[in-house]
């Protein structure tokens, strides 16, 4: 009988069909602030109809209600990947770039079902952790080899595949890969799978948005990615940011010493000023690490609108650097997180490794806190808002009008206490045991956590252990 309704509703929320939904939430952090014992209608659009005092039988009760953050950066196929890069090489030191060409040998294997496979476990992990929508910057499109499939769209059709079956909100951001480096050479090996000139790179935007559109999720949305100043020239990063006016663009920027030493040597300046001086950055932008700013560049960052995204395991994985999240937040910029590599997906964690990050470089303690609002609450509203922009979606904050994408906690365990307010926030953080206390989650109406477990966990991940089994565990 359980089976059966779960498959009932896997088939609804494929298909985008919603019905009324009645949530009581203990406590909820709504757009005016905390509020007790309130009562969220999500209509069969999958948005939040209205948020007031309890009058209704619910259909659901949580202790705590949050607005669920986007993950504004991931790069699904890598999750097949953790763990997986964890001795030393040949090489005297381990950097980004050994761990990058073990990346490039990895995905030469991966077909398209295992790429779907994939992405639908690390979809719904997401899910588990908290997050309620995802930014999924998609730059696998090709065969080994460079050979484009029969649909060149097949790579994102199956991002859209693996999207729809774990009902997690997708914001697609198809990735437009020219060169191998600023020099303009050509791409070599692994490289291959992302290439496409221009008019490629059109053709497959158009398919990207024919499948999310067959997928019929009114929430999802398209996204263009130039993938970096390295592998994208100047006047093909205009061509693509115009392709889509209006839709979330979304770059990596300034990740590694040896890539600003690359740009500032091909194109005169370093990666963040020559960006800002030479396109329009703005609010639909989203620029991915920023790890190697100056303070004058962390301040023009925030003036531009653009989002910082900031993917604080992975760039503590990968000895990125440290982004400099008290400047930005001095000079009243934003930030969101994501799970880019996806070695450890967990929103809490990525917030908590955040601002552990700024307490260790300036010694310092509850370095974003302000006189009203807390650590915790700072890194959950802010991620909350920015991620919503940063993805498109019309979420981020529990309001009318708003996509329901909605996460639920229990108060009443020994990690939270049954503390209330700001405290709540910092006790999911920072005591490390938050993720236990995650209980349910919504993504834009579609109840697809209960009980702390994705409602279609058992087949997802039996499809991931057998593709794993296949691909064995060399690289």
């Amino acid at each position: 009988m359980r089976t059966k309704s779960i498959n009932m509703l896997l088939l609804n929320f494929v298909n985008g069909e919603h019905r009324v939904q009645i949530l009581h939430a203990g406590q909820a952090l709504a757009a005016e602030g905390w509020q007790d014992d309130v009562e969220i209608e999500i209509g069969p659009d999958g948005r939040i109809a209205t948020l007031g005092p309890q009058r209704r039988a619910p259909d659901a009760r949580v202790d705590l209600a949050l607005p669920a953050p986007a993950n504004l950066h991931s790069h699904a196929f890598q999750r097949a990947m953790a763990g997986l890069t964890e001795a030393r090489g040949p090489d005297p030191s381990d950097t980004f770039w050994t761990w990058r060409r073990l990346m490039y040998r990895f995905l030469d294997r991966l077909t398209p079902d295992d790429v779907e496979a994939i992405a639908a476990l690390a979809f719904m992990e997401m899910a588990e952790a908290g997050f309620g929508a995802v930014a999924e910057f998609h730059y696998l499109h090709h065969a080994p080899g460079g050979t484009p499939y029969a649909c060149l769209a097949e790579m994102c059709e199956r991002i859209v595949a693996a999207a729809a079956r774990t009902g997690l909100g997708l914001t697609l951001l198809p990735v437009l890969y020219r060169h191998g480096g600023c020099d303009r050479r050509p791409l070599d090996g692994g490289q291959r799978r992302f290439g496409n000139d221009p008019d490629g790179f059109a053709r497959l935007v158009e398919g990207a948005e024919a499948a999310l559109a067959a997928a019929g999720r009114p929430d999802d949305r398209i996204g263009i990615a130039p993938h970096s100043l390295r592998a994208v020239d100047p006047a093909a990063l205009a061509e693509a940011a115009a392709l889509r006016p209006g839709a979330p663009v979304h770059m990596h920027l300034a990740e590694q010493v040896a890539e600003v030493a690359e740009v500032e040597a091909h194109l005169g300046a370093r990666p963040v000023t020559w960006l800002l001086d030479n396109a329009p950055i703005d609010g639909r932008w989203c620029l991915i690490h920023c790890t190697q700013t100056t303070p004058a560049e962390t301040a023009r960052l925030a003036r531009s609108g653009a989002v910082a995204g900031l993917c604080p395991i992975t760039e503590s994985s990968l000895g990125d650097g440290i982004f400099d999240a008290t400047g930005l937040q001095a000079a009243d910029g934003t930030f969101g997180v994501g799970t880019d590599s996806n070695i450890h997906i967990a929103l809490l964690d990525e917030l908590r490794t955040l601002d552990y990050s700024q307490r260790l470089r300036d010694r310092s303690r509850a370095a974003l806190a302000t006189a009203d609002r807390s650590t915790g609450r700072v890194l959950f509203e802010t991620a909350a808002a920015a991620g919503a922009r940063a993805a498109g979606r019309a979420a981020g904050v529990l309001a009318p009008g708003h996509v329901a994408d909605i996460l639920g906690i229990a108060t009443g365990n020994p990690w939270v206490a049954g503390r209330r307010g700001d405290t709540v926030l910092d006790c999911l953080i920072f005591t490390g045991h938050g993720p236990r206390a995650i209980t349910d989650l919504w993504s834009a109406g579609r109840h697809i956590v209960r009980e702390g477990r994705h409602i279609d966990r058992t087949r997802i991940t039996a499809t991931y252990m057998a593709t794993i089994a296949r691909l064995g565990e060399g690289i």
